[in-house]
């Protein structure tokens, strides 16, 4: 009777002939472990699922079939349906394993029977100058490698990019797949998991190369918007906030420019209070906008006497509010929790 792998790459595939095969080169040179590749073609319409059907004759670790066109979601759940491993790792058709990642983060999850979900640190494959708010983001995800920084930061950005994942096949089995509707699917699962309590951690190495082509589907997708981020950030953050805030259901926010505030008030619709907006700029303070007064950044309460949210998203800006609130005593998860 066959073995079966001890981890399956699952690779969702949609008119990727142009990437798919340096996808799959990447997985076959993988070191130290034994895989198979479930490559799931969505109906593709170019060369994607010859490509694939040439790999599988070549090579018995990969598994192929098609579906018909669905899109991402459903593609990447009969990848994971149709997967046998103790470990599922995601893998993109346009990106690249270095030949270490899939021993690397399996020797973690073995290591640490707590921990239910790994990632890693991943390599910018964009150009920076032009993507440089890309660039950023990945500098940043590349910092949280601990379960506290991974669940601390749940709600500023996706602390662990989606392609980079590995988890425990129960975790699959207890707290669901990826779920189709108007909200990034991949950022929906890591909240929906972390708030059931799943630990998260990473491999403190680079084992990925995440490519950042035109056509990436989180640059073309209304699900991917930024807008549909707060969306679903907003759902799990009140539920965070009720189960957290020692005073919810009111909250302080840091930031009152509109942008923030259109982000921010989507809490009010779940139910949360604001006491209060504050900013540093002068022409802003003083200003009462829907009933909530603007007031002096130095005007926060003292740690204990309230909770804080900073919602200013500019970069810099968040790192320098972080600081300002540590500086008078407030710690990050307790006294306050960054959305943006």
């Amino acid at each position: 009777m066959p073995v079966s792998p001890s981890i399956s790459v699952t690779m969702p595939c949609y008119n990727c002939g142009d990437t798919v095969a340096g996808a799959l080169d990447s997985v076959l040179s993988q070191v130290g472990v034994d895989f198979e590749v479930v490559a799931v073609d969505d109906g593709s319409t170019d060369d994607t699922a010859g490509i694939l059907a040439e790999y599988a004759r070549r090579d018995s670790r990969i598994r192929t079939f098609s579906i018909e066109h669905g899109g991402v979601i459903a593609a990447a759940n009969a990848a994971i349906e149709a997967s046998v491993g103790r470990y599922i790792a995601r893998m993109d058709a346009d990106d690249e394993m270095l030949p270490h990642r899939l021993r690397a983060q399996a020797q973690l999850l073995d290591e640490n029977p707590d921990v239910g979900l790994v990632g890693c640190r991943v390599r910018f494959g964009g150009c920076r100058s032009e993507c440089a708010g890309y660039a950023y983001y990945v500098d940043w995800t590349n910092t949280l490698l601990t379960n506290e920084a991974i669940s601390l930061n749940r709600f500023v950005e996706f602390p662990v990019p989606n392609p980079s994942i590995m988890y425990r096949r129960e975790c699959i089995e207890k707290h669901g797949p990826y779920i189709d509707g108007d909200f990034p699917e991949d950022y929906e699962l890591l909240l929906r998991w972390l708030e059931a309590g799943v630990r998260m951690a990473k491999v403190d190495d680079e084992l990925m190369v995440w490519n950042d082509p035109p056509t990436r589907l989180s640059r073309n997708h209304p699900r991917y918007d930024v807008d549909a981020f707060y969306r679903i950030k907003t759902e799990y953050l009140a539920r965070w906030l009720a189960a957290n805030n020692p005073h919810h259901p009111e909250v302080h926010i840091l930031g009152s420019g509109r942008t923030t505030r259109k982000r921010a008030d989507l809490l009010l619709e779940c139910g949360v209070e604001f006491a209060a907006y504050y900013d540093v700029d002068p022409r802003k303070i003083g200003n009462v906008v829907n009933g909530i007064p603007v007031r002096n950044r130095n005007e926060i309460p003292v740690p204990g006497d309230g909770f804080c949210i900073p919602y200013v998203g500019s970069r810099g800006a968040r790192d320098d509010i972080m600081e300002f609130l540590e500086g008078r005593g407030y710690v990050l998860g307790s006294n306050y929790i960054p959305a943006a």
